[in-house]
């Protein structure tokens, strides 16, 4: 399962972990991911991840 948003395609991003003494090792950045329910045009519901920026957006436009 592709931890990516359905709709800004907003994905993993990755960089360092960094310890006091400056030791660097690689990581992995996840986005804040939630599922919802969106209803379609044609009245069908579906569930869609989506991230919790577009979660707002979507919230502000109405269309949750």
């Amino acid at each position: 399962m592709a931890r990516r948003c359905d709709i800004s395609g907003k994905g993993p991003m990755t960089g360092n972990n960094v310890s006091h003494a400056q030791n660097k090792t690689k990581r992995r950045f996840l986005p804040n991911l939630r599922s919802v329910k969106v209803t379609l045009e044609d009245g069908s519901v579906k569930r869609i991840k989506v991230s919790a920026k577009e979660l707002r957006t979507l919230k502000k436009k109405g269309l949750i």
